[in-house]
């Protein structure tokens, strides 16, 4: 049935319009902003997942730079203690020379006691920011140094716990007192005392530089694998919220050609009631 008063054709094709023209709305949004789930109303679950990785990834982030910070630190602490073993080493070669009868013993420990100077300074230098990992306590009170290495999140909405690493301070300051603990050398009797006390000395530095290695190592890997996951979080991120641009593009063009139709379509509708009114000619 016609009717001059209710025109059923131009209100179809006045909704269809109207529909063309939102989803052409959004796609150009879409291509626009990059984001094809910009607003929890485009899609409430995807946008509440998407924002709690956005989260997460600017918290590895600034794991990353913690990891930097924390990586200088043992790598300055690191390269002291390497220093200090060739420094006893080198000590513990002046003490083997001690050991012969026709060697001027004076200058062997002059020789020495500069070392031993040096591996103070060496020991009292080391610190990197105001944290010093060769001393006994890392700032005057902690005795051991916490890197925030990751965080662990049990659920998409779960609790979310810290990981530390953490690296004990050597107390270099205290253990290899040798000002204090080595034997001055005078004959051979009190060199060779000496050769084994130097021998301990150099086992209490291997360790402790061993130990710092094994800490920046480790620190290293760790921070390899944050900038890689946050990589991939961001790539995730990425392919459930940016406008896929090719698809985008191809939907843009066929809505552009559907909103011209839709025009044309209601175009003709309006005129329907044009063509009624002949019918009483």
């Amino acid at each position: 049935m016609s009717s001059i008063l209710t025109n059923n054709g131009a209100m179809v094709a006045l909704q269809t319009l109207k529909s063309v023209n939102t989803n052409l709305t959004d796609t150009q949004n879409a291509i626009s902003t990059g984001k094809e789930i910009g607003t929890a109303k485009d899609n409430a679950a995807v946008w509440a997942i998407s924002k709690t990785m956005e989260s997460d990834i600017a918290s590895f982030e600034a794991i990353e730079d913690g990891l930097a910070m924390g990586s200088a630190t043992v790598a300055v602490a690191s390269a002291g203690a390497e220093q200090i073993v060739e420094k006893l080493v080198e000590i513990k070669e002046l003490l083997v020379s001690a050991q012969s009868e026709n060697v001027d013993r004076g200058k062997i420990q002059t020789d020495i006691d500069a070392k031993v100077d040096q591996i103070e300074s060496i020991i009292s230098a080391a610190q990197f920011n105001g944290a010093n990992l060769l001393t006994s306590t890392i700032d005057g009170t902690a005795t051991e140094m916490g890197v925030l290495a990751s965080l662990d999140r049990v659920g998409a909405g779960g609790t979310v716990t810290s990981v530390d690493i953490t690296i004990a301070a050597q107390g270099f300051d205290s253990s290899l007192d040798l000002a204090t603990n080595l034997t001055s050398i005078t004959d051979t009797t009190s060199a060779a005392s000496a050769l084994a006390e130097i021998e301990s000395f150099l086992q209490i530095a291997i360790s402790g530089a061993a130990a710092l290695g094994a800490a920046s190592a480790r620190i290293e890997d760790q921070s390899m694998f944050v900038a890689d996951l946050v990589d991939s979080m961001t790539l995730g991120v990425s392919t459930m919220v940016d406008t896929n641009m090719e698809e985008a593009s191809a939907r843009l063009s066929a809505l552009q050609t559907q909103q011209e139709l839709a025009v044309q379509s209601l175009g003709i509708a309006n005129e329907a009631p044009q063509a009624l009114l002949q019918l009483f000619q």
